[in-house]
Parts: C-alpha cells; structure tokens; sequence
C-alpha cells in the first residue's frame, strides 16, 4: 500500500531538523498523550477487573452461589433437602446453616455488631474461603455448645486468642416473666480465620449448627440451605431443577446474582463510565496528532509543492502525511499496551514502594474490604482499547493529509 518513495519521506519528516523542533516536541507530547492514555485505562479497568474477581470470589466463598430459602414455612427437614439438593447433576455441595445478627463483647469491653452463622462440619470444610485461611487453632474443635471460630480482624479489635471469650448479644432476647431480656452467651474462640476480606474478618463469626440453633432459639429450624455448582455463571437450569425436586413445597430459590444484584450493577456501571470517561484521554491526545500534522503540513508546503512538480500524485502525498500521524499513533498505543501491562503485573509491588517513599497509606483494607490492590487483565477488554486507540490516532490524520493533498503548487510556489 505504502511503497518505499512514500516510507522513505514520512520518515524523514518525522526526524526533526534546525527550525523544526516545535513540530516535533508537539508530536512528541501527542505521542506521550496516546501512550499515557492506553495505559490508564488498561490500569484502571484491569484494577476494577480484579475487585469485582476478588470481592466476588470472597462474597461466593462465603455465601455459596445458590441458596434455598422456606417461603411460607421454615426448613425443620433440611437434612433430607441437602442430601436431595446434592444429588442434583452439577451440584458440588448442599448444607445447612442457621444465621442472624448479634452484638458481640469482649472480656476487656467494648462491642460490635456482627452476624453469627451457625454451619455443620462438612459445610464449613466446604467454604475454602474460611477452612483454607485458619491462622490459629483447628476448625475441628467447633463442637458442642461453646465453641466459636472468629476473624482476625475482631480478634485483633478485642484482643482474642485461642481459649478466650467471646460474648454474644441477641437482641431481640428471651420473653420472661418481668418483660423480654436480652439472651446473652459466651463462646470459647477455637479458631481464627484471616479471609483477606475486612468485613467478613471484623464482623463474621461461626458456631456449630446446634449452638446457634440453641442462640437463636430455632431448635431444629435451618435458615437455609447454602448450594455450590460447578458452574456459577449458569446456575439458571440448577435452580430449576431445585425448584422442580420439591414440588409440595414453597422454596424461595436465589442465585448469586439476586443476592448482589445492586453490588454487580455499581461495578457495571461504574466500570463503564470510567471506561467512557478515560477515553477522553487518547481523544484529547489525538487532537494533538491533528494539531501537530497540521502545522508540519503548513511547515512543509514547499515541499509538498516540489513533490507534486516532479510527478508525485495527490493520493502519495495523502498517505505520506498519514503514515507521519499513524506512526504517532501506532508507537504511543504500542508503549502504552507495554506501560500498562507492566504496571497491573507489579501493581502491588508499585503500590508498597508507593506508600513507603511518601509515608503514607494508599490502600486502606478497612476501606475496600481487600487487604491487596488487585488488577486482572481482560484481555478482550484490552483489544477494545488498543483498537479504539489506533482507531481515533489514524482518524486524526485524515483532515491533515487531505489538506496537503489538496495543496496547489503552483500558488505556493509562486508565493514563493
């Protein structure tokens, strides 16, 4: 398309000479423009692809991807529906659990609100988010009816360790004779979670099915049945199938997307107008690839003459013009892609190097609910924007090299 004559002049004028460095530190900082631009917006939208992975992967690690809840009647025969509810095909697990909100206090004072899950053996072992992130003592000693396994982040707040106490508030308490208490019981800490997530690690804590059936005051009563499939992302044939396997009953059947429903439409939103507003970035750059062509058409409307008098065709000076400006565009994105792919791979590394030189916290956990910054590059989502970058780059040479293609020599000679 381009032959030799044509690459051989873009790339002389590319080089700048004496009396042509303003054009030049124009192109320059349109280049950098460009490359700064692809890479902020590979960060960012790789970085908001590693929150919405990692908060889910949290939130589904602990709640399951399905749960099945009694819609006029509570599960008194929940065993029998688990093991009715795994035998589904694509079903990896089914359990019970028994859940409300508490208070909780320590021996030293002070209290926090929290929620208390009452789960089995075989259900906790099948939460990889807690069983896989035991920093102390063994989730084989949550038996009988003062045990309780709790989150680093309230044992640091109350300063617990294995053996201490644990004290648990009901709020709604016990009716007596002399008006409704509250119902009060302390728990001895046998294990110590860390799950890396700030809100379930401050605020989640886990008893044995029968102790917090007992706390709860719901003696044989589950509060749902947690399900695990194999394929979260089409669950819709499973939930189905649930519904389908008790047809006497009235379940109320919620996938992970009804749970989070309002948290996965934030992050959608969010990441679509961070995507929208970012790509301004590269749209302001490339009006710096117009203004720069524009000026070195101006600066080289002797040339294009002398070219056009020696046999050169409009159309050859189109496309010397537009490989002067696509050569911008093309070198930009291409450091760009290289920036930004670099900077999500070490963004953590960055992140700690960051805080260190300045002193100061970047990435507070209490805030984000994560103790790392993430970042995961989707890869389809970086093709969209390198596409669009080389995309808006070779529009903003069109004007430009149409209008030194249309340069009349003969007028600019003579003005000559």
């Amino acid at each position: 398309m381009f032959i030799a004559f044509e690459r051989k002049i873009a790339a002389r004028y590319l080089r700048a000479r004496r009396g042509e460095r303003f054009v030049s530190i124009i192109a320059i900082f349109s280049l950098i423009g460009i490359a700064l631009g692809v890479a902020t917006l590979i960060i960012v939208m790789s970085v908001m692809n590693g929150f919405r992975q990692e908060l889910l992967s949290q939130i589904l690690g602990l709640n399951g991807d399905i749960g099945v809840y009694g819609a006029t009647t509570a599960l008194t025969d929940y065993d029998a529906m688990s093991a009715k509810i795994h035998g589904i095909p694509g079903v990896t697990g089914a359990f019970p659990i028994v859940q409300g909100e508490v208070l909780m206090s320590g021996p030293q004072g002070g209290a926090t609100g929290g929620v208390a899950r009452g789960i089995t053996p075989e259900g906790l072992e099948q939460l990889p988010t807690v069983s896989s992130h035991v920093v102390a003592g063994s989730l084989a000693d949550l038996t009988g009816d003062d045990t309780i396994a709790i989150g680093g982040s309230l044992a640091s707040q109350f300063g617990l360790s294995i053996g201490s106490q644990l004290t648990l508030i009901l709020p709604q308490g016990k009716a007596t004779v002399i008006g409704t208490i509250p119902s009060i019981q302390s728990f001895r800490v046998v294990a110590i979670f860390q799950t890396g997530m700030q809100q379930y690690d401050s605020s989640f804590v886990f008893l044995p099915l029968g102790a917090a059936q007992t706390l709860f005051q719901q003696p044989s009563v589950a509060t749902q049945i947690q399900v695990f499939v194999a394929d979260p992302d089409h669950d819709d044939a499973i939930k189905q199938a649930i519904a389908n396997a008790f047809p006497d009953r009235a379940l109320n059947v919620q996938d992970w997307r009804q749970n989070n429903d309002s948290f996965l439409a934030a992050v959608t939103v969010e990441g679509n107008v961070m995507f929208l507003i970012l790509t301004l970035i590269i749209l302001v750059a490339a009006f710096n690839v117009i203004s720069s062509l524009i000026m070195m058409v101006k600066d080289k409307a002797r040339d294009i003459a002398i070219l056009r008098t020696m046999g050169a065709s409009s159309g050859a000076v189109m496309r010397i013009f537009l490989m002067c400006g696509a050569s911008v565009g093309v070198l930009g994105t291409l450091i760009g892609f290289g920036l930004g792919v670099t900077f999500c791979a070490y963004i953590d590394q960055i992140r700690l190097f960051v805080q260190r030189l300045l002193g100061v916290k970047l990435f507070d956990p209490t805030i984000y609910y994560l103790e790392a910054l993430p970042a995961k590059l989707n890869w389809h989502q970086v093709t969209e924007v390198l596409v669009m970058s080389l995309i808006l780059s070779l529009l903003a040479t069109i004007y430009p090299s149409w209008r030194a293609s249309h340069i009349d020599p003969v007028e600019t000679l003579r003005s000559e």
